[in-house]
C-alpha cells in the first residue's frame, strides 16, 4: 500500500511539475513573439522607417529606368548558374530552369551585382558591406541607413530586415542581402513563399496596429532552411506605402524553449524537455538531445524509421532540426486542435515518457507546447522503494509490516507537501517554498522544486524593480497624468486649454560667461542652477516643461487647470530672479537673467515615439518668449493680461510698446522687486 500510495503521489507531482513547466513555456513563447510584434510594430511608426522606406523606392525606381550593363547581366547569370541554381536543384530536382529564378528589371541586376556578387564578404556575411562606392542614389541611402537598421536588426536578435514595395512587390532592401534581395515577392520563385503571403496579408489595409506572422517554411533564398517571419505596413497619411518584415532567429526561439539548455535548472532532471511543434507536426524548436548528444539524436532518428533521409540529411546541412523531425502522437494532435492534457507518450527511441500537452496561443500559427521526462526517470524513486520492499519481506512478514507503515509515513508526508507546494505554485504563488525532510531522492525532488520557485521569485522581482525604475524614468520625462494616459494606451496625445501661464527664463550673455570656463565647470554651474529652479517649481506646484541650453521654460494650469495659474508663474518667476543672484554669488560669476511671462490659451502633447517630450504650442508660447528675449536683465517682464490679473498684488512700472516678431507693438510691464 506505502509503495503503491507513493507511485501514485509521484505521478501526481510529475505531472503537475510538468504542467506548470509546459504553461511557463508557453506564456514565455507568447509573450516573445508578443514582444517581437510590438517592436516591429513601433519600428513601422518610425519617422526614419518612414523616411527609408521612400528613399530606397525612389532609387529603386531610378535604378530600374537605367540600362544594364553587358557585364553586369553577364556576372548576374554566371552567379546564379555556378552558386545559387545548384542550391535549387538540389531542392527541386534538376528540371529546375534558371530562366524561372533570374532576377526581372534593371534595378535587380544592378543591386544584386553590386551587394551580393561584388560584395567583398562572405555569404552570411554580407550585411558588413555599407557603401559599394559606385556613387548611385541607392548607395547613398544605404550609407545613410544600413548601419542604423543592421544594428537594429542585432539588438533585437532578428535575423533579418526588409522593405518591400507594395506596388511590386519587390524586396527593396534587406540587411543580409541574400538571393531574394531585389526580387519581387510577387512573381516566380517566391510568389508562393509564407514572406510572400504575410507581405500581401498586412498590405492590404491601413491599420497601424496591424502584424502577421508567418510560421516556419522552407525558404528557397535561404538555401531552403526555415524561415518564419514577422510583418507590419508602413503606413503614411493613412496609406500603405511599404512593408517591413523581420526574419526570425530559430536560435532565439531554441533559447526560450530550452530555458538556455539549462533543463535540469528549470526542474526537467536528465531526460525531460519542451518542444514546440506545428500544424505539420513538425517541430519548431529542437529537442534536448540534438543539443546534448547528436551522434545519439542521428542514431534514434535513422532507427525510428519516421524521418525521411532527405530530412536528416538537411538537418546536418542547416544545424537545426525545425521542419525537419515529425512528431505525430496522442499529445501533439491533442494539442494542435486547442486541448491540454497529461498522459503517457512514446518517445523518440521509443522509451515511454510522461507528458503535458496544450496549445500555444499566438495571432496567426497554430503551435502546440508539449513538456516530457522519461518515465524511467520519473518513477527510479519508486522503482527503488521496490526493491527495498521486496528485500524487507524476504526477512519477515513482521518487518514487511513495520516497515511498510513506517515508509508510508515518511514519504507520503514531503510528497504531499510537494503536491501542495505544486499546486500553490500553479495557482500563483511564487513565494511558496516545501519542507525538505529527508536526504534521499523526494528530498532532492523538493530542493529541486524550492529551487525552481526561488530562482523565479528573483527573476520576478528582478522585473519589478525594472518596472518601477522605469516609472520613475517615464515620470522624470511627462508630468503624471500624461504618463498614465500614454500608458493607458493613448498614442497621439493632443490636448487644448483655454488659460494658462507660461514663462521663459534665459541667462544674459552666457555665451560669453561659459567661453573661458571649462566644460565640466560650466556643466556643474548650469545643473545647479536648474536644480534650484526644479525644486522652487516644485514647492509651487507648476509644470517644468523643458530646458534648451541656458533657457529655462515653466508652466502652470495644465495638465491639471488651476484657477491661480498667473500667481504662482509670477512668484516662480521672482524665485528664479533671485536664485540667478544667490548662484551667482555662491559661485563668484557673473550671471544675470531674463524672466518674460504672458497667459493665454495653448495646445500642448506629446511628441516622438522613441524619445518623448511633452511641449506647448501656440501664440501665448511665442509671447512669453519674446517678453523673455526683450527683456531687461534681472527683471521680469510681462503682457498686459499678466499685469492686469496682478496689478493691484505686485508693484508694476509700464515699459511702454514693446516690438514683437509677428505681432508688432506689445504692450509690456516690468515687475518691481
Amino acid at each position: 500500500m506505502g509503495y503503491v500510495s507513493a507511485r501514485d503521489a509521484l505521478d501526481r507531482s510529475i505531472y503537475n511539475q510538468l504542467i506548470a513547466a509546459r504553461e511557463t513555456k508557453t506564456h514565455q513563447v507568447e509573450n516573445y513573439l508578443r514582444s517581437i510584434s510590438n517592436e516591429i510594430r513601433l519600428l513601422a511608426n518610425t519617422a526614419m522607417v518612414i523616411e527609408a522606406m521612400h528613399d530606397f523606392r525612389d532609387a529603386t525606381d531610378e535604378l530600374d529606368r537605367a540600362q544594364v550593363p553587358d557585364d553586369v547581366r553577364l556576372r548576374v547569370e554566371s552567379w546564379y548558374d555556378a552558386e545559387f541554381m545548384p542550391t535549387v536543384r538540389r531542392q527541386l530536382g534538376p528540371q529546375a530552369d534558371i530562366k524561372d529564378y533570374l532576377p526581372t528589371g534593371a534595378a535587380a541586376y544592378i543591386l544584386q551585382d553590386r551587394y551580393i556578387i561584388s560584395n567583398p564578404n562572405r555569404t552570411g556575411q554580407r550585411r558588413a558591406m555599407t557603401d559599394p562606392g559606385d556613387g548611385s542614389t541607392y548607395s547613398r541611402v544605404h550609407a545613410r541607413f544600413h548601419p542604423i537598421l543592421r544594428h537594429a536588426a542585432a539588438t533585437l536578435n532578428f535575423y533579418d530586415f526588409m522593405m518591400i514595395d507594395p506596388r511590386t512587390g519587390r524586396i527593396i532592401y534587406s540587411v543580409t542581402k541574400e538571393a531574394d534581395f531585389a526580387s519581387s515577392v510577387k512573381a516566380r520563385p517566391y510568389r508562393h513563399s509564407n514572406l510572400a503571403a504575410s507581405a500581401g496579408a498586412c498590405s492590404e489595409s491601413a491599420d497601424e496596429s496591424k502584424t502577421c506572422l508567418a510560421d516556419f517554411a522552407d525558404y528557397l533564398p535561404a538555401d531552403g532552411a526555415p524561415a518564419a517571419f514577422m510583418v507590419a505596413p508602413l503606413i503614411e497619411a493613412g496609406v500603405v506605402i511599404g512593408v517591413l518584415a523581420a526574419r526570425l532567429s530559430i536560435t532565439e526561439l531554441d533559447n526560450i524553449v530550452t530555458g538556455g539548455r539549462q533543463w535540469s535548472r528549470e526542474g526537467f532532471g536528465a531526460t525531460g524537455e519542451a518542444y514546440l511543434v506545428g500544424p505539420d507536426f513538425l517541430i519548431r524548436s529542437a529537442p534536448r538531445l540534438f543539443f546534448e548528444n547528436r551522434d545519439q539524436y542521428f542514431d534514434e532518428l535513422e532507427r525510428g524509421g519516421t524521418t525521411p533521409k532527405n530530412d536528416i540529411e538537411d538537418t546536418h546541412r542547416y544545424g537545426s532540426p525545425v521542419l525537419q523531425q515529425h512528431v505525430d502522437n496522442k499529445a501533439t494532435r491533442a494539442a494542435l486542435v486547442g486541448l491540454q492534457g497529461i498522459g503517457t507518450i512514446a518517445g523518440v527511441g521509443g522509451q515511454l515518457t510522461l507528458a503535458s500537452w496544450g496549445p500555444v496561443n499566438v495571432p496567426g500559427v497554430r503551435w502546440g507546447m508539449i513538456a516530457k521526462i522519461d518515465e524511467a526517470e520519473a518513477f527510479a524513486p519508486v522503482h527503488r522503494l521496490e526493491i527495498r520492499l521486496t528485500i524487507v519481506g524476504v526477512i519477515a512478514l513482521l518487518v514487511v509490516l513495520l516497515t511498510g507503515a513506517w515508509l508510508s509515513r515518511s514519504l507520503l508526508g514531503p510528497l504531499r507537501d510537494l503536491i501542495a507546494g505544486v499546486q500553490r505554485f500553479a495557482a500563483g504563488d511564487y513565494a511558496t517554498q516545501v519542507r525538505v525532510r529527508t536526504k534521499d531522492e523526494i528530498g532532492q525532488l523538493c530542493s529541486a522544486f524550492n529551487g525552481m520557485v526561488g530562482e523565479l521569485r528573483e527573476k520576478s522581482t528582478v522585473i519589478e524593480s525594472k518596472n518601477r525604475e522605469n516609472e520613475q524614468l517615464l515620470l522624470n520625462v511627462l508630468p503624471a497624468p500624461i504618463a498614465n494616459r500614454l500608458r493607458g494606451g493613448e498614442q497621439n496625445i493632443a490636448d487644448g486649454f483655454d488659460n494658462i501661464t507660461v514663462a521663459f527664463a534665459d541667462l544674459v550673455d552666457f555665451t560669453h560667461l561659459s567661453s573661458g570656463m571649462p566644460p565640466a565647470r560650466l556643466v556643474e554651474l548650469l545643473n545647479g542652477l536648474f536644480s534650484r529652479f526644479d525644486e522652487a517649481a516644485l514647492e509651487l506646484s507648476v509644470e517644468k516643461i523643458k530646458t534648451v541650453g541656458d533657457a529655462y521654460m515653466v508652466v502652470c494650469g495644465l495638465p491639471i487647470p488651476v484657477s491661480d495659474h498667473v500667481r504662482r508663474i509670477l512668484r516662480m518667476a521672482i524665485r528664479m530672479v533671485y536664485i540667478t543672484r544667490e548662484h551667482a554669488l555662491e559661485n563668484k560669476v557673473a550671471m544675470r537673467i531674463r524672466v518674460g511671462v504672458n497667459t493665454g490659451p495653448v495646445v500642448a502633447g506629446v511628441i516622438g515615439k522613441s524619445k518623448y517630450i511633452y511641449d506647448l504650442w501656440g501664440d501665448t508660447v511665442n509671447v512669453a518668449s519674446r517678453m523673455e528675449s526683450t527683456g531687461l536683465p534681472d527683471t521680469v517682464q510681462v503682457t498686459r493680461p499678466v499685469y492686469e490679473a496682478l496689478k493691484d498684488e505686485f508693484d508694476w512700472e509700464s515699459r511702454g510698446l514693446v516690438e514683437v516678431k509677428g505681432k508688432g507693438s506689445v504692450e509690456a510691464w516690468i515687475l518691481k522687486l
